[in-house]
């Protein structure tokens, strides 16, 4: 329900208002008519849905991965139907993380902006710190360093810092009629200087095709940017090495049945190999030290053909589960083999005085192991299938140890503390401990 309510955009009367009054393509239409099928990895899709101004259902800004004349494409594209595409906080993090997978698997970059710049009641959470929009031009300025290629389609809008994003990228089309480029649109110049200006006039498809240079392309249609944006990626010259197509067997046990596997109970934890033999090569898995810290499942196996590390949650991570985990991810790391990280962290309660030192001797071993995580030079995938709490969070590879992706399942919590583990502590002379009986409980229901 979240993920269709999130791909109306800004709701029936936008998209109405977009394709009817101004004859534009939703923005899913664009990527269907840009991409070489329909099947995409949309990054953050529910990103957005809390947003602080207005009944607005997503972040407006479309980011993913696809391919696109068989070369595999990071693409940002901005939705004008929700807030006439302006960057809130969430769209600019999502931009920023889609630039950064594409550094990171050096994927080629394609822009669609349609974008009438920051949202500027936010202007704050936006400008001008170093994880806010600016971070964008930076990055495509590196990026065209690394020789990552980026393209752009001027598809609607594009004002004020959104103007940038075009006119860094090697080469871009802009589409007659709908398409505008300029740092300020007709009311400032009107504010500013008393000129009456159309919005053609100031900055159209025509003028920056034959007047300033700033588009490479003039596209008469939607269809034929489309078309034209295609044809640049195929005269890039820049082909990833092909994917070799590998033989392998399905799993023994049906990976439909992950679905079903998500425990909506929090009171119970899911083995973790129903998952492992629903998802490896013919169900196959080299354990190691399988009778060792056996809260902690590591070993290896074959996904769709490639050869993976796996480290897995099973319960607590005690001292030797994170010892085992230590040892693991180093041969791994040494083999140049991908770790998957299936997360489901257990955090523990306090613990009485008589065990402190099993408690500081367990603490040890976990800095051992998020330090051997950190240093891992290879890829890392982590999926939280449960609780991704505290400090265990770290050390299965969560979002701050730059995985090189983090995937939730539905039933996903992610916190520093797990609400259940939350005890009344009455304050020092207090007697009024109903009080905090009652703030407590609001606190577990938030």
């Amino acid at each position: 329900e979240l993920l269709e309510t999130v791909s109306k955009g800004g709701g029936e009367n936008a998209i109405l208002r977009h394709t009817q009054r101004n004859k534009k393509l939703f923005v899913r239409e664009r990527l269907k008519l840009l991409l070489d099928d329909e099947s995409f990895l949309e990054l953050s899709p529910l990103a957005g849905l809390n947003m602080p101004y207005g009944d607005v259902p997503a972040a407006g800004c479309l980011t993913g991965i696809g391919k696109i004349c068989g070369v595999w494409c990071v693409f940002m594209a901005n939705d004008a139907t929700v807030k006439g595409g302006t960057i809130y906080p969430i769209g600019v993090k999502k931009q920023l993380r889609a630039q950064e997978i594409a550094m990171q698997n050096r994927l080629l970059s394609v822009y669609l902006v349609d974008s009438g710049g920051a949202f500027l009641p936010l202007q704050s959470e936006l400008f001008p710190d170093k994880s806010h929009g600016g971070r964008v031009f930076y990055n495509e300025a590196i990026m065209s360093a690394m020789r990552i290629p980026q393209v752009a389609v001027v598809c609607g809008s594009c004002v004020a810092g959104g103007a940038y994003v075009p006119t860094m990228a090697e080469e871009a089309v802009i589409i007659d009629k709908i398409g505008t480029l300029f740092l300020a649109g007709p009311p400032l110049v009107k504010a500013a200087t008393g000129e009456d200006v159309s919005p053609e006039d100031l900055g159209g498809a025509r003028l920056h095709s034959k007047v300033s240079g700033c588009s490479d392309h003039f596209a008469s249609s939607e269809k034929e940017a489309y078309e034209c944006i295609r044809n640049v990626i195929s005269t890039l010259n820049y082909d990833p090495l092909p994917e070799e197509v590998t033989e392998h067997d399905s799993p023994l046990y049906s990976s439909a049945e992950l679905l079903g596997l998500a425990p909506q109970d929090y009171r119970c934890t899911l083995p973790v190999k129903l998952i492992l033999s629903r998802l490896m090569d013919g169900s196959r898995f080299q354990e190691f030290k399988g009778n060792y810290g056996t809260t902690l499942v590591t070993g290896f196996g074959h996904v769709k053909g490639h050869l993976v590390g796996i480290v897995a949650n099973n319960g607590e991570l005690t001292h030797d589960a994170a010892l085992k985990g230590s040892h693991f991810v180093q041969l791994c790391s040494q083999r140049s083999i991908p770790i998957l990280f299936f997360q489901n962290t257990a955090p523990h309660t306090a613990e009485p005085a008589s065990v402190s030192q099993a408690h500081a001797s367990r603490l040890k071993a976990q800095a051992s192991m998020m330090a051997a995580v950190a240093c891992a030079a290879v890829p890392k995938i982590t999926v939280v299938v449960g609780g991704c709490y505290g400090s265990e969070s770290y050390v299965m590879c969560g979002r701050s140890f730059s995985p090189n992706f983090l995937f939730l399942w539905p039933n996903a919590r992610v916190a520093l503390v797990d609400s259940r583990h939350l005890s009344a502590v009455p304050r020092a002379g207090d007697n009024d401990c109903a009080g905090d009986e009652s703030e407590l409980k609001h606190l577990k229901e938030k």
